[in-house]
């Protein structure tokens, strides 16, 4: 099932468990996994994007690596907190993932990169590095957002 609110995604999750964040991008796909009490989010491997049943076993094999007990999509909305086509194209994204059998919430992640970016320039890592890792530090900033709701709320 897809979600738009933290609330209904929650209650499909009555025992917590680890969650893996995805920010999805025309050519890449960054991800992230939390521990299973929700405190933290770590960067993972980035999926460089190619057919759609090539991503999508990638992913699954990603998965499978942990007991992952949900999905997290960055969702991007326009700064008037509209949808745009990207937006569309994660929605599409998670339709086509929901049959991998995990509950799935999407996220605003208006800003992710750009907090992420800014992150990684204080801390003077080279603009190639900062390439390479920049999808899964959004992944992980898309993630911890949403296991702060999901603590909080």
């Amino acid at each position: 099932m897809i979600f738009d609110a933290v609330a209904d995604f929650l209650e499909q999750l009555p025992e917590g468990g680890v969650l893996i964040g995805l920010d999805i991008g025309t050519k890449t796909i960054g991800t992230a996994f939390c521990d299973a009490g929700w405190t933290f989010a770590s960067p993972a491997d980035l999926i460089r994007r190619s057919k759609f049943s090539k991503d999508k076993a990638l992913l699954s094999a990603a998965i499978a690596t942990r007991p992952t007990r949900g999905i997290v999509i960055g969702l991007p909305l326009n700064m008037d907190g509209s949808e745009s086509p990207r937006s569309q194209s994660s929605r599409a994204f998670a339709r086509n993932i929901a049959d991998l059998g995990l509950p799935i919430l999407l996220r605003d992640e208006r800003w992710s990169t750009q907090a992420v970016e800014r992150d990684m320039i204080a801390a003077d890592m080279s603009r190639a590095k900062r390439a390479e890792k920049i999808d899964s530090g959004a992944a992980a900033f898309i993630l911890q957002g949403a296991i702060d709701a999901l603590t909080i709320g």
